[in-house]
């Protein structure tokens, strides 16, 4: 077995259609992805083969044409656009006497390169644990057999079953961390609802904008870039309407085609945000050639988790790249908004995508008139934190009277929250 390098980022590129020529696009994206690992790519080979090779993927010419590749070009990596089983990777680490990377391994790379929390990074090291468990096969084999005769008995267990024990063990064990961590998550979604918070989740694919929008609906400082999975870990900021509503916008991770399933499965709590969300933002590259196919998969993974069903908005970002094209707003055959064109690096149509959000959540107001004594302190102070304080006039008393403006919503619950409230409302 040959023993793998600690590091390597010459690469070549690998991806094989299963019939005619390969899509620009997608050799553009898993160029984009490699190199978004840190991998300085030397080469990219494309081929057609209708079925897998059962032991090198590719065919005998295909490979012994990419170890040729390998040797005069020094390369340390070859990543292949797509999932190889572990006999296939052995095999072909074999040929190229160098280190294999599929689909599923790079991207797993990068996210390990991007999480940043220690939700994010115990999520990508369990998604890493997985992806490892079917690669342990013949990983020690000068250790796979128990030794025999006197005084070479082992302890009756081969290094692949330790192997595999401990890194069952550490499974269990993030799954128990993680398990905490999604509790706490849990307490901070029933808070919102019980204080009626609607989470409004931007999803989408990759790079098409989504922390862009969110940092300038939120004016956060979420981290921002132009690579694929520029932001892993979720973020979470309050959104004030026009009208007074408060509304959670979550920024969550973007989505990409064939996305590996242990990702999936182990961001599960962290996109349990979009399961439960009140309204999803479908945020679209307006001017990506391939926006069908990237909302399809988008569409996907939504079913894959579970909201599919969760009502949605799509956001189609980036106009500034089309020509001759202005910001709107589009409605369906009941008026209802369902689509909004901007750009959130100019800012255009932004006022739009805040009217099509208040529309949304729009409830009715109420008009409250509240005559508070000078001993009322706590309670003027409350007032002006959980509602629009439209007019104040002070009385001789030290006292004051207040019109304020509320949802009824609101309202029912800080009358349940302040019962003493109920007796200081004026009726005019």
């Amino acid at each position: 077995m040959f023993e793998r390098p600690q590091a390597g980022e010459t690469a070549i590129l690998v991806h094989v259609s299963r019939q005619g020529a390969a899509d620009p696009d997608e050799l553009q994206e898993f160029r984009e992805l490699a190199t978004s690992a840190g991998a300085q790519v030397v080469e990219l080979l494309t081929g057609v083969r209708r079925t897998p090779d059962p032991r090198f993927f590719v065919g005998k010419g295909k490979a012994e044409e990419i170890r040729v590749l390998v040797k005069s070009a020094q390369a340390e990596l070859v990543i292949f656009d797509h999932a190889l089983s572990p006999s296939q990777e052995r095999n072909l680490e074999a040929l190229f006497q160098c280190r294999v990377l599929d689909r599923s391994g790079l991207i797993l790379d990068i996210f390990s390169q991007r999480a940043r929390s220690f939700e994010g990074k115990l999520q990508v090291e369990l998604a890493q644990l997985r992806h490892l468990s079917t690669r342990l096969v013949r990983g020690w084999t000068h250790l796979e057999r128990q030794k025999g005769g006197i005084g070479l008995r082992g302890p009756g267990e081969t290094q692949l079953e330790t192997d595999r024990r401990l890194l069952n063990q550490r499974i269990d064990q993030i799954r128990r961390r993680l398990k905490k961590v999604d509790g706490q998550r849990d307490q901070g979604r029933k808070a919102r609802r019980r204080a009626d918070v609607p989470t409004v989740s931007l999803v989408g694919y990759t790079n098409a904008g989504k922390s862009t929008l969110f940092n300038r609906l939120t004016h956060a400082h979420v981290y921002v870039q132009d690579q694929l999975f520029a932001t892993l870990d979720p973020t979470l900021r309050r959104l004030v309407l026009p009208e007074g509503e408060n509304v959670v916008l979550a920024d969550t991770v973007g989505f990409i085609s064939r996305l590996p399933h242990e990702l999936v499965a182990a961001f599960k709590s962290t996109l349990q945000e979009t399961v439960e969300a009140s309204l999803l933002l479908h945020v679209i590259d307006a001017a990506s050639h391939r926006r069908g196919e990237n909302m399809a998969e988008v569409e996907n993974v939504l079913q894959q988790i579970g909201a599919d069903k969760v009502p949605r908005l799509e956001v189609y970002n980036k106009i500034d790249l089309l020509e001759n094209m202005q910001p709107r707003i589009d409605r369906d055959e009941q008026g209802s908004i369902v689509r909004v064109w901007c750009s959130a690096q100019t800012g255009a149509g932004m006022d739009f995508l805040v009217d099509a959000l208040q529309e949304r959540f729009h409830q009715a107001h109420v008009r409250k008139y509240v005559r508070l004594q000078p001993a009322d302190g706590r309670l003027r102070a409350l007032l002006h934190e959980k509602t629009h304080v439209l007019q104040i006039q002070d009385l001789q008393s030290g006292g004051c009277e207040m019109e304020v403006e509320l949802t009824v919503t609101a309202f029912q619950r800080l009358l349940k929250k302040e019962p003493d409230l109920a007796g200081k409302l004026l009726k005019y």
